[in-house]
């Protein structure tokens, strides 16, 4: 906890009013409980509850100063404000990042990379009944875009489990000159169109049934697994109205485990065994 900017911790409580008529049970006694449970691995408020009053002598110099009760704790989770937290992790992410700015993560490249993807988060219907996903299961999906140097989350989102991956992009903040990876699930013309525009970098997979035009062949050395680096126009009906600047597409052999890929981007730039 040594580690926690208390003075800005304390700006982001003030900015929603967190602690407004509180009278025991601080934000602060809040965050505690809660960086607790995640780093010790609790699986409930009971959990919480027990353990913390087990060290109950110690609690005070740890920097709690309200009672640690199961109720206390579920009625500030209920009530209180989580954009307190949200702001709070965009500070710790902003400490965070440089820290990881000269991290090697196995591609030559000065700019800012991220990996983007979703994961699907099973819930109990009887507990969660608005979080209906299928006939028997409640789920919600968890859409979160990782800067690869440190692996750090720079932006989560929450949605229903039946929201298509692909809509979360319509959320996505967008960094000029950063580089965007993702799988097939989020290949949308018109949206990655924005990212062109935003002067912003994307690395997709191809669809197999994606209809083109080549324009240019560009040389390879297909000892290192390259096939073919060509730069493209799209000619399908929608996509060439969604998309209607040039494309690279790149031709890439895994010979270690004997896979073809097929990878579009809109970076000339970058050398293609970079972006493969």
């Amino acid at each position: 906890m040594d580690l926690l900017p208390l003075h800005e911790f304390r700006k982001c409580v003030a900015r929603y009013r967190g602690e407004h008529k509180v009278v025991r049970f601080s934000c602060l006694d809040q965050f505690l409980c809660l960086a607790f449970a995640q780093l010790t691995g609790r699986e409930s408020l009971r959990d919480i509850e027990a353990c913390l009053r087990a060290v109950q002598p110690k609690l005070y110099h740890m920097g709690f100063r309200g009672r640690i009760a199961r109720n206390t704790l579920a009625n500030a989770n209920e009530r209180r404000d989580w954009h307190i937290y949200a702001d709070l992790a965009q500070v710790l992410i902003g400490q965070a990042r440089p820290l990881y700015a000269d991290e090697d993560f196995g591609a030559e490249l000065e700019q800012t990379a991220y990996a983007f993807d979703s994961t699907t988060i099973d819930l109990c219907l009887d507990l969660f009944p608005w979080a209906h996903f299928r006939r028997r299961q409640g789920a919600i999906k968890l859409h979160t875009l990782l800067d690869l140097r440190g692996s750090i989350p720079t932006f989560i989102h929450l949605t229903p489990a039946r929201v298509h991956d692909v809509n979360a992009l319509d959320q996505l903040p967008l960094e000029p000159g950063a580089f965007y990876v993702f799988d097939r699930g989020y290949l949308d013309f018109a949206r990655l169109y924005v990212f062109t525009q935003s002067a912003a970098f994307f690395v997709t997979r191809a669809k197999s049934n994606t209809q083109f035009q080549r324009r240019y062949s560009h040389r390879v050395d297909k000892s290192t697994g390259l096939r073919s680096d060509q730069t493209i126009v799209l000619t399908g009906v929608t996509s060439a109205t969604d998309y209607p600047a040039p494309l690279r597409r790149i031709h890439y052999f895994d010979a270690e485990h004997g896979n073809d890929f097929v990878f579009l981007t809109n970076n000339a730039a970058l050398p293609a065994l970079t972006i493969a």
